[in-house]
């Protein structure tokens, strides 16, 4: 079957065991589509919220990259694990807390922003080689701490040893690290043994369709699921254009005189005033002199 030129945004709810490449591959199969990208690398350990791009929509993945995240961890108290998670070798440590309030009462430290080292066990490259390749082969590199932020810290449940957390976070955050660090503050040592991500961006895990559902679908259906390409551009405000400046943005030509106060990047729409039936052209960006200029466009734009 011929590949097709096909653009949206599909939220895939990611199985566990599979890599993120994987799962973009077949559902690019499955849609045929030309071109596809992900917006940002989900463990295989880890299930949940994983946006898909396809076409012209490729041109704004970088935005889920950077953008802040949400997960649910289950963590275990009183044992450790050499991948920080359940697929590593497990030792027994010590005794969980009793109670939930002894949780609650060390997670305030681990709030705002802080510094955490990225684990061996990750796909952080040194010399264009990921870690995790040299942890398989018994070598422990030294990392250096980088800064993050977490936003929310919620306890779910807590049944010791075990833990369901709910958190909000910066791009870069290791759950696992945040498990084991939780762990060392309590005494007793922690690992991560299941992660679930809720939210990225403005998406949510509610609006993504499993991998199975998605497979069982006829194409129409499957297209249906697409969000459109402005989707990645949610928190930006709107700015329409009429047909004159639509053009001239679109040959790489500044704007000026927009009848807006607006500053910093916009969406960018064509047709005017009528909104309802307004089409997506690109990212632009205003600058302090009121001037518009365009950062990405669509290909069809």
């Amino acid at each position: 079957m011929a590949k097709r030129k096909l653009d949206g945004v599909l939220l895939l709810d990611k199985p566990f065991g599979i890599s993120s490449t994987a799962a973009l591959n077949k559902c690019r199969w499955l849609l045929q589509a030309e071109k596809g990208g992900h917006t940002g690398v989900l463990d295989p350990y880890a299930t949940g919220l994983l946006p898909l791009c396809f076409g012209e929509a490729t041109k704004f993945a970088q935005r889920m990259l950077d953008a802040d995240k949400g997960y649910r961890a289950h963590i275990r108290f009183g044992e450790v694990s050499t991948t920080l998670d359940g697929e590593g070798e497990i030792t027994v440590t010590g005794v969980a807390p009793a109670s939930e309030a002894e949780v609650a009462a060390v997670l305030a430290q681990f709030m705002g922003e802080i510094e955490q080292t990225p684990p061996m066990y990750s796909a952080l490259k040194v010399d264009g080689k990921a870690l995790y390749e040299y942890a398989r082969q018994g070598v422990e590199l030294e990392r250096k701490a980088r800064p993050i932020r977490i936003d929310e810290l919620t306890i779910v449940s807590y049944n010791a040893p075990d833990l369901v957390l709910d958190v909000r976070c910066s791009k870069g955050t290791y759950i696992r690290v945040l498990a084991q660090d939780l762990g060392n503050a309590l005494g007793c040592g922690a690992y991560l043994t299941g992660l679930r991500r809720t939210l990225t961006g403005g998406f949510r895990l509610e609006d993504a369709v499993s991998l199975d559902d998605f497979i069982a679908l006829e194409m129409p259906a499957r297209e249906a699921l697409l969000l459109s390409a402005d989707q990645l551009l949610s928190n930006l405000p709107a700015l329409y254009l009429e047909a004159e400046q639509s053009a001239a943005i679109r040959h790489g030509m500044p704007v000026r005189g927009l009848p807006t106060s607006e500053r910093g990047e916009v969406k960018l729409y064509d047709q005017g005033q009528k909104p309802d039936n307004a089409r997506f052209i690109g990212l632009g960006e205003v600058g302090a002199d009121g001037v518009l200029r365009s950062k990405r466009l669509l290909a069809t734009a």
